[in-house]
């Protein structure tokens, strides 16, 4: 690994972004002039090819999501990014998601909770075999086109399952779909 930059604010990390050709980038949520989430999704609508993981010391799940939705595929908190940073970045740029045990196990408190206030059986149920084989390929950060060739489907089909799974569970987005990936412990 080697370190190409480093930015002092969210804004210098999308123009340096820009710049140099980064892999991965590790990314604070809490900066001045720009926010590691809004940074986060320009970086990621501006060079798909560069991931990012987010270092932040918040572990609710509303911090999560959002950075989910603009693109980061990981979540690092900062108490425990000594142990997991280099795990994370390796995560990372192999199109992966990673998500420290803590922010995972938030996840699955949340989605325990909201089962049980909703008074509703595990919707995971719903799903056929291979829509829980699709499911746990998403939730671990898989491309469609990286679970069409494992999986020996076409991209058409890897979408049909992708668009059941989201209306069996009514989730609407990608986003969702990690996260429901990771409170149902499917993400490594």
């Amino acid at each position: 690994m080697n370190v190409v930059g480093e930015a002092a604010d969210g804004r210098e990390a999308v123009e340096l972004c820009g710049r140099e050709a980064a892999d991965v980038v590790l990314m604070d949520i809490a900066m001045a002039g720009m926010n590691g989430i809004e940074a986060t999704r320009r970086i990621t609508a501006e060079h798909p090819q560069t991931k990012v993981a987010i270092l932040s010391m918040h572990s609710d799940e509303s911090y999560v999501r959002r950075a989910l939705k603009a693109g980061a595929l990981a979540y690092l908190l900062k108490e425990s990014a000594q142990d997991d940073i280099v795990s994370a970045i390796r995560a990372v740029a192999s199109g992966k998601s990673f998500f420290s045990p803590r922010v995972r196990s938030v996840l699955q408190d949340d989605y325990q909770r909201e089962l049980g206030s909703a008074g509703v059986e595990d919707s995971y149920e719903l799903l056929t075999p291979r829509e829980r084989e699709v499911l746990q390929l998403v939730a671990e950060g898989h491309s469609n086109k990286e679970m069409a060739a494992r999986l020996d489907l076409s991209l058409y089909t890897i979408e049909t399952h992708r668009r059941h799974i989201l209306e069996k569970l009514n989730l609407h987005s990608a986003a969702d779909l990690i996260l429901y990936g990771v409170r149902k412990g499917l993400a490594h």
